[in-house]
């Protein structure tokens, strides 16, 4: 049977994808936190499209750190500023759905963000909405296992990696 070489294409990255063996592209992301007098809180944002409940994330661009960019996306996605730090909390995987219906496997590299700054006006502010609340209760709103795993387990000593309190 002779297969025209795009829908070959197309058919071997199906199966690559289903059987695993697609690279994961990686993306990175920023955990906004800050302290108050109840505790710990954490921002989260809806995502433009399905208006779930994320965390500000996106790619990395050129040379750019991981932890720059993920800082860059926080305050092109939510308003914020503030220190990052350059060590990751550790990380979670999904399948980013492109709008041409085009999947790929994601693993998202996560930087806890102090922020220092909330900003009333921002990139994407018509897009989205963004809420702090506790890490439990943030936890629960979002549909990632691990990234909520990762969210409920932050309160413990934010401004240290998971990897340093364990």
């Amino acid at each position: 049977m002779f297969l025209h070489p795009n829908m070959r294409r197309t058919l071997k990255a199906r199966l690559q994808s289903l059987l695993g063996r697609r690279p994961c592209h990686v993306q990175v992301a920023a955990l906004p936190w800050r302290r108050t007098a109840d505790g710990i809180e954490v921002m989260l944002i809806t995502s433009r499209r399905t208006r779930r409940w994320v965390v500000p994330k996106g790619w990395p661009e050129g040379d750019e750190h991981f932890w720059d960019a993920a800082a860059r996306e926080a305050a092109e996605e939510a308003g914020l500023s503030g220190t990052i730090s350059d060590a990751s909390l550790g990380s979670y995987f999904y399948n980013k759905i492109r709008t041409s219906g085009e999947e790929l496997r994601c693993e998202v590299k996560v930087y806890p963000l102090e922020v220092e700054q909330v900003a009333e006006k921002w990139r994407e502010r018509r897009q989205r909405t963004r809420r702090w609340m506790p890490p439990h209760e943030a936890a629960q709103c979002v549909k990632e296992p691990e990234l909520a795993a990762l969210i409920g387990s932050f309160s413990v000593d934010p401004s240290q990696p998971l990897e340093a309190v364990a």
